[in-house]
């Protein structure tokens, strides 16, 4: 790394690139990888064989360059997201990540300010670096929880032109109140403060959950996230999409690259779409074994955060590290987000979940036999 920083340092950086180190968790070759909320389900036989046919049809066709407007894959995403929207509404691009970027090329650059709540997804800061936008960081309370007072309270003082709302927050994998969106939405009527509800996870969410595309008619400076990285299962498809007032579609297509979405992805991404039943009773699985993960840390002693993911965080570590590198050792990779006490594990299969489960419970009561 020592190397790269020099190689970097050499060469006329931007100042606020200058130290920095690009996104990544480990990608390591281990049996059981739990680091990084993939869907370890796979896609199942019948949709493979069905993006195939369509990824096919498309290859015909390569010699040409895509429908740059991607509309019968935008009208797709908003019949599945429903809540009376249409094409006009959404807009989608290489990820959710590549979405976001967009918006700040639109909305945040040098002068402008986008406003994020830590522990938070570790990629909105990198993000505003790329675009020039200065970051700042907001608080949460003790338990990293985030009330409609306090967010509120800090959207006014700050007044930053772009706010990020995770939710379900990601490490904590906890959901966000619709209250919080109302109220930083309205404490930014003065600033026109863009906010964004990044709800990747949603899927995941427990019954009943709202999202906050119930809050979208008549505010036009509120964006949703999504992706179909998760629930979908196709992370490696990179397709991730927005929905908001069609005058936030108009803007990103002023910063987007000409034909950004491949025809590839393109019917990839509209074979899962009509298919995504059965990628759907897979978000059902993954959502027992999520709530298996929480009733079995606390039975450990251990303090799970409550979910609306396909990840858990869970903390009463004394050396999460130690911890981690021990699962790695047994063949089981997860994440060490940096904070003190803490962990946080993708819910996987049901064999998956078992391997973590029975080799954490072992490390930690190994650990409890050793003289203090």
């Amino acid at each position: 790394m020592n190397d790269q920083l020099e190689r970097l340092n050499r060469l006329p950086l931007r100042s606020n690139l200058r130290g920095l180190t690009p996104y990544g968790a480990p990608q390591l070759d281990v049996p059981i990888l739990l680091n990084v909320n993939e869907n370890t389900h796979g896609v199942p036989a019948d949709v493979r064989a069905a993006i195939s046919a369509a990824v096919s049809e498309a290859a015909a066709g390569l010699n040409r360059y895509p429908d740059r407007e991607f509309t019968e894959l935008r009208k797709a995403l908003a019949e599945y997201l429903g809540h009376g929207l249409d094409e006009t509404n959404v807009w989608a691009a290489n990820g959710s990540n590549e979405v976001l970027q967009q918006i700040l090329q639109a909305f945040g650059g040098p002068g402008r300010t986008a406003l994020g709540f830590p522990p938070t997804y570790s990629m909105y800061p990198l993000l505003a670096s790329g675009t020039d936008t200065e970051y700042i960081t907001g608080e949460r309370a003790d338990g990293y929880g985030l009330s409609a007072e306090s967010a509120a309270r800090q959207v006014k003082e700050l007044q930053p032109n772009i706010v990020f709302l995770c939710s379900p927050n990601n490490p904590t994998g906890t959901g966000l109140g619709l209250d919080v969106v109302e109220a930083v939405y309205e404490a930014g009527e003065e600033s026109q403060t863009i906010v964004i509800v990044d709800e990747a996870y949603h899927e995941f969410a427990h019954d009943g959950t709202s999202s906050a595309l119930t809050l979208l008619p008549g505010r036009e400076r509120l964006i949703v996230s999504r992706t179909m990285s998760k629930a979908f299962a196709l992370a490696g498809a990179r397709l991730g999409y927005m929905a908001a007032a069609p005058a936030v579609a108009d803007a990103l297509r002023l910063v987007r690259l000409p034909y950004h979405l491949s025809a590839i992805t393109q019917a990839t991404a509209l074979a899962a779409l009509q298919h995504r039943e059965a990628l759907m009773a897979d978000v059902e699985d993954i959502k027992k074994q999520r709530d298996r993960i929480v009733s079995e840390l606390t039975r450990m002693g251990l303090k799970p955060a409550a979910s609306d993911s396909n990840y858990v965080f869970f903390g009463g570590l004394e050396n999460p590290h130690q911890v981690w590198q021990e699962l790695l050792d047994a063949g089981v990779l997860i994440r060490d987000v940096g904070i003190p006490g803490h962990l946080r594990v993708t819910a996987g299969t049901e064999s998956e979940t078992t391997a973590f489960l029975t080799s954490l419970e072992s490390i930690l009561a190994s650990q409890a036999a050793l003289p203090a």
